[in-house]
């Protein structure tokens, strides 16, 4: 029969508490389980310390149904995730003949000597499943005991999606409950600005709303359990359209929809190109530009210009440089300008400023003029935002995005 299903996510790995990588290992798990409709409770990070990783698989099990764990099955002493579990159900771990062997033969296959240490990476106890590692050393277990079940897999985040897609989510077991959730993308919006007005929404206990900031604006997530996905839609889809008619100023797309997804849409409809001529973001803007899929259809090429030379070489005018500065109004404008007739592009973007750390023309770090020029619009803004010189681009490259949508959402500019 059926049940709702709770789980619990560990990453074990001292490089993770010391900052030293990031978890997205645990991110891709809750993604994963979300869809199966299994509720993640929490999500706990235990270093190579086998007392505090047993320690932590005896709570997760008092808890949870299902307890993942990532990382921690390496070859060395300090890999302790097989010798926890083995603790934890009570079993001595033993060297399972037909691991060893396939294992031997990987290290065979890459010519490379297979060291004694590796030998662990062929344990098995009696209550697990080997999953095959294809691509690593590493095999996984999947352990059934007591009517609970523990999952362990390898760290390295190529290793471990694979052994979910085809080893793991077939064996799970099967929720009562369907998980249905929409995001809402919007920019332009302050986080409470936007709560109060929805917040006739955010106190009901069914469909659940939260609000979060991003990189690219606030998202509204919404999202309602049901026996059936049927069942959950139905309470979830009225709300997202109140919602969506509220926001509707400031929403630019819904789950995986980007802000560069949403122009490019825009622009394909219209039948538009742009391109951008970048100083201070130094090929930022354009990186993020190309990593969306299709953006070929619309986007027509970039150059930094980030001396004044290159500035000027491309068609800016080296006097408009010497008497206004490089980080002015008129230089933002005039390298848009630059950018429509070098790619022959209906819309040219630019930004020039201070990425600091120190000062430039008399201008503090976090001095920005971004430029948007399209077929009957010059648009130009100051952006003044300290920080450090990662999150002046970020902010600059947003403010670039969010305002070249919401331009073309306007129907002079279309």
């Amino acid at each position: 029969m059926n049940k709702t299903i709770v789980a619990e996510i560990i990453s074990v790995g001292t490089e993770l508490l010391l900052g030293e990588i990031i978890d997205t290992n645990a991110a891709f798990l809750a993604e994963r389980m979300r869809d199966r409709g299994i509720f993640v409770y929490r999500k706990s990070t235990v270093g190579d310390n086998i007392h505090r990783l047993t320690v932590a698989l005896k709570e997760a099990l008092q808890r949870a149904d299902l307890v993942i764990v990532g990382g921690g099955l390496g070859p060395t002493d300090d890999d302790m995730t097989r010798e926890a579990i083995a603790s934890v159900v009570g079993e001595e771990p033993y060297l399972d003949s037909q691991l060893l062997e396939s294992l031997r033969g990987m290290f065979a296959a890459r010519g490379r000597a297979m060291h004694e240490s590796n030998n662990k990476q062929a344990w098995l106890i009696k209550s697990a499943i080997a999953l095959p590692n294809p691509v690593g050393t590493a095999a996984g277990w999947f352990v059934s005991i007591d009517q609970k079940v523990i999952v362990a897999l390898p760290g390295p985040p190529h290793e471990l999606k694979k052994m979910w897609h085809e080893q793991v989510e077939s064996r799970l077991p099967v929720s009562d409950q369907f998980i249905y959730h929409r995001t809402i993308h919007t920019a332009g919006i302050g986080e409470s600005d936007l709560a109060s007005r929805i917040s006739q929404f955010t106190r009901l206990e069914s469909p659940g709303i939260g609000t979060y900031a991003r990189n690219s604006g606030v998202d509204i997530r919404v999202a309602a359990v049901a026996p059936t996905m049927a069942q959950a839609r139905a309470v979830a889809d009225p709300v997202i359209m109140e919602i969506a008619a509220i926001l509707s100023p400031w929403i630019f797309g819904y789950d995986d929809e980007t802000l560069v997804s949403a122009i490019m849409k825009k622009l394909v409809a219209a039948r538009q190109t742009f391109a951008c001529v970048e100083s201070v973001t130094g090929g930022s803007l354009a990186a993020e530009i190309t990593d969306c899929p299709g953006i070929s259809s619309c986007f027509a090429g970039s150059l930094t210009a980030y001396a004044n030379s290159v500035k000027i070489g491309a068609g800016v005018a080296e006097e408009l440089i010497r008497e206004h500065g490089a980080v002015s109004e008129p230089v933002a404008l005039a390298m848009a300008r630059v950018a429509r007739k070098m790619f022959n592009a209906d819309w040219g973007l630019s930004t020039t400023g201070v990425a600091g750390p120190d000062s430039l023309e008399g201008k503090v770090a976090g001095t920005a003029w971004i430029a948007v020029v399209g077929p009957n619009i010059e648009w130009s803004q100051l952006i003044d935002w300290p920080g450090s010189r990662q999150m002046i681009k970020n902010r600059i490259c947003r403010s670039v995005f969010q305002s070249f949508f919401k331009l073309l959402k306007e129907e002079k500019c279309r």
